[in-house]
């Protein structure tokens, strides 16, 4: 990842709501939400979230596709992992600390840790 793309992950994020955004749709794993149920499950009005999802798709931290009329939202797991390992690019000596994570879920769409 390059410092341009992994500064503006970072500014995507460093809102509470974006943040809550992109923390709930980790969680709900690769099938993602419905911008309605992101809504619900948030408190945030539909006009506000608007231009959060936005601004995190802009920066490239979630995936939208259209299910007839509404849009799923997922976080994008590759941009994730890559923000993280560019983080943790020079940590520990340059040696890798830990494995970079890939989102496993189970029959009942619930994200593992």
């Amino acid at each position: 990842m390059e410092t341009k793309n992994a500064i503006t992950s970072l500014a995507a994020l460093a809102h509470d709501s974006r943040l809550a955004v992109f923390r709930l749709l980790v969680q709900a794993g690769p099938e993602g939400l419905a911008a309605s149920k992101i809504s619900e499950a948030l408190e945030i009005p539909p006009s506000s979230l608007s231009f959060h999802l936005k601004e995190l798709s802009h920066a490239g931290l979630l995936t939208g596709t259209q299910d007839g009329r509404y849009i799923h939202y997922a976080a994008n797991y590759d941009a994730m992992n890559g923000l993280i390992a560019f983080l943790t690019e020079n940590c520990c000596g340059g040696n890798p600390c830990t494995p970079v994570c890939t989102p496993v879920c189970d029959d009942t769409k619930t994200a593992t840790r």
